[in-house]
């Protein structure tokens, strides 16, 4: 059976389950000097270490004047795109638009006890990069769901940069721009292209902040250029893990599981918890025989042998400590109500509730981003939102008499803490105020 079989009640669990969750970090150290490096050339050269760059790892030559995507060639990928694909990214787009509205939060203000108005503005920001990751796969649903927030928001402008390759873009990625409000495409891929937006290039404009995934490259030039811009989050390897009991059908919880695996990248984890011996065995046939039909079969496989398992618990109630210890990226929840046992989850990136909301549905059309925390970070991040891509700045608005009645506090803290010139700014306007008397 290529999934392993295990249970809480080995002596060896812990030790299994940690290589398990364990999450691919080799060459981390090379890796973020090379990328270092690249965004090094980039802040200083500006387009002609791009262009340098792209030929380099992508086999492109460009110009600085090839550098953007003309509307022409949008339009064109548009027209490329079977008509039925084009309606499905739209249903997506509204779904993703229609959820994500729900997250606005206006600025709000109100009057104290002293008369001082507090507040806090909310504001848009300006310019926002998306990064699209190129290469083998195409991803316009990740244009979808990084781009329409941002636009939710009210930022002004979205700009994009993916790696073209020698054959251009794949037509459903710019078509993805264009129904997703992207105002500019850009193709510049890999380290250079995040160096690029976070510090501006002459054809390149700089942003406020980076979203989007990427390889290990991009994720450590993300790293490098944060607080020069924010940035999302350092994407890790995707993650699913199931919950089911003995009502869960085997066939549904095989197919989740290979469908997290298929990212293939050799780290991502699928992981079962259930109580019943007999469901796990029937999911353990049902991945082995479901795995010979689909085409990414051997990517598949490898990432199962590394990280996927079957485990079993001694009860729901374990399966969900188990679950809240793991913080996964996906949590599907294939149970009898699986509503209450919803409620005692604290620790996942998206819930996924009964047999008939497979991840993949989160992955494209319900509504919530699928931009969501890996690797553990769901005990303390969240998914993208429109609450990425606004800024909170605080108001205060006093009037003398509010001023004198909070005076003798400030002054005293201030003098507690050793800042006279605090407390001068404060006294200084009564002083004046006597003295006029």
């Amino acid at each position: 059976m290529l999934v392993r079989l295990l249970s809480t009640q080995d002596r060896s669990f812990v030790q299994q389950f940690a290589a398990i969750r364990e999450r691919g970090v080799g060459g981390s150290v090379q890796v973020e000097t090379q990328a270092r490096r690249i965004v090094d050339a980039v802040r200083r050269r500006g387009d002609r270490a791009l262009i340098e760059f792209t030929r380099r790892f992508d086999g492109v030559t460009l110009t600085p004047a090839r550098l953007r995507v003309s509307a022409a060639e949008i339009a064109a990928a548009q027209a490329a795109v079977p008509a039925s694909a084009l309606r499905a990214l739209q249903l997506a787009a509204r779904r993703i638009a229609a959820f994500h509205r729900r997250q606005r939060t206006p600025s709000w203000s109100y009057r104290d006890a002293t008369g001082l108005r507090l507040g806090q503005q909310i504001t848009p920001l300006r310019r926002v990069g998306l990064y699209v990751p190129g290469g083998h796969a195409a991803y316009p649903s990740s244009v979808l769901m990084n781009a329409i927030p941002a636009r939710v928001a009210g930022v002004r402008e979205v700009v994009m940069v993916s790696p073209a390759g020698r054959d251009g873009f794949n037509p459903a990625v710019l078509a993805a721009a264009a129904i997703a409000g992207v105002d500019v495409v850009y193709r510049v891929g890999g380290a250079h292209g995040v160096a690029a937006l976070a510090y501006g290039t002459k054809t390149i404009p700089a942003v406020d902040k980076i979203v989007g995934p990427g390889n290990a490259w991009v994720q450590a030039a993300k790293k490098l250029v944060y607080g020069t811009v924010d940035i999302d989050s350092i994407a890790g390897p995707s993650e699913v893990l199931v919950i089911a009991d003995r009502s869960a059908d085997p066939e549904y919880v095989a197919a989740d599981l290979l469908a997290q695996a298929e990212h293939g990248s050799g780290d991502e984890c699928a992981v079962l918890l259930t109580p019943s011996r007999a469901l796990a065995l029937a999911v353990q046939a049902a991945i082995d025989r479901q795995l010979q039909q689909l085409p990414r079969r051997a990517d598949i496989a490898r990432v199962l042998r590394r990280r996927g398992a079957l485990v079993l618990v001694r009860s729901l109630g374990e399966a969900v400590e188990v679950a809240e210890t793991v913080a996964p990226e996906h949590l599907e929840l294939i149970v009898k109500d699986p509503q209450s046992w919803a409620a005692r989850i604290r620790n996942a990136g998206a819930l996924f509730l009964g047999a008939f909301a497979p991840a993949p549905l989160g992955d494209y059309v319900a509504g919530p981003n699928h931009v969501l925390p890996t690797g553990g970070t769901a005990r303390f991040f969240s998914p993208l939102g429109v609450y990425d891509f606004v800024k909170r700045t605080s108001v205060v608005s006093a009037t003398r008499e509010g001023l004198r009645r909070l005076a003798p506090a400030v002054v005293r803290l201030a003098t507690l803490e050793g800042y006279d010139a605090h407390a001068a700014a404060v006294r200084c306007r009564f002083r004046t105020e006597t003295h006029r008397a």
